[in-house]
């Protein structure tokens, strides 16, 4: 039920984003800086939980740098590049876009240790591609946006590129204080990285003439979609492991079709839903090669074993 709880969570963001655009002409950095400025006290509150499962130890100086990069990629541009791509693009194809980070992450491993992976995970990757070109025609069909179209769907793909950097970048960080301690610190570093970029670039007097709807939908993003699934997911893991709780994880993109279609009134057709399998099928069958070296194992093949499982995930 954990599991279920924090995939149901992280696949509702894209709507609550979509929600909030709809209640009032607010923009991306604007909407992302009210969820995280809300999820900011609760992110204070998974590093104070996390106490009990953690090591205790002090961080120096070069581990708070470490947080700071890896908040600055895996909330703040890959969030900010996410909510700047679901203004041009449905929900559905946002999520199978970000969906592929597997495949980045595979790809700057193999760049890393100079070695290509092999012939069936190279297959995987296609497959998963081939996936999202059919649901990415599809769209395009539909909403007849064209460049606009494109240049969304670049957008998530950054937002899925910076994730990939962000999660090679997690390895010892997670070995030394925990998953759930660490996204309460990237978190809280990326929270106040949004802050300063809304403060430099924004107009912070418009926040209190936006309608009670967007802030709710807000609210719901900071606790729903971002905070209470990454408590979730590590209750999920310490109960039934990792494995067992990424194959749940699945059910992400899944929840997200379908909740945009109901919600949001988005189209729903055998296109999304064929793409849509072709992407699970090719994710599920990235797996780390038996022949790996063991640092090949630790940096590429432990993000493969539970991809879906990471908790700070939620972009």
């Amino acid at each position: 039920m954990y599991a279920i709880l924090s995939a149901a969570g992280f696949s509702l963001k894209a709507i609550f984003v979509k929600l909030g655009y709809a209640a009032a002409p607010v923009g991306a950095l604007t909407l992302l800086t009210m969820r995280m400025g809300l999820a900011l006290p609760l992110f204070v509150w998974l590093i104070w939980l996390s106490r009990r499962t953690s090591s205790r130890s002090a961080l120096g100086a070069r581990d708070l740098m470490h947080v700071v990069v890896l908040g600055a990629l895996g909330y703040y541009l890959s969030s900010l590049f996410d909510f700047y791509g679901l203004e041009s693009i449905s929900a559905g194809l946002e999520r199978l876009i970000l969906y592929l980070y597997p495949t980045l992450v595979l790809v700057f491993h193999a760049v890393v240790i100079r070695r290509w992976p092999g012939m069936p995970v190279v297959q995987a990757m296609a497959v998963c591609y081939l996936g999202l070109g059919i649901a990415f025609v599809h769209d395009a069909g539909v909403a007849g946006q064209g460049a606009q179209l494109w240049t969304g769907a670049a957008w998530v793909f950054a937002s899925a590129v910076t994730y990939a950097l962000y999660y090679l970048g997690t390895g010892a960080m997670l070995r030394r204080v925990g998953s759930m301690r660490l996204a309460g610190l990237a978190g809280s570093a990326s929270s106040v990285l949004v802050l300063a970029h809304f403060l430099l670039r924004g107009h912070p007097l418009q926040l209190f003439d936006l309608p009670p709807a967007v802030w709710l939908y807000a609210a719901l993003m900071a606790l729903v979609s971002t905070v209470l699934p990454v408590y979730w997911m590590a209750q999920a893991i310490e109960r039934m492991g990792a494995a067992q709780a990424a194959a749940i994880g699945n059910l992400g993109p899944v929840l997200t079709l379908f909740a945009s279609w109901g919600l949001l009134g988005e189209t729903l057709s055998v296109y999304q839903i064929a793409g849509l399998a072709l992407v699970l099928f090719g994710v599920s069958r990235l797996k780390p090669e038996r022949s790996a070296s063991d640092r090949s194992q630790a940096a590429g093949g432990g993000a493969l074993a539970g991809l879906q499982a990471q908790s700070e995930r939620r972009l």
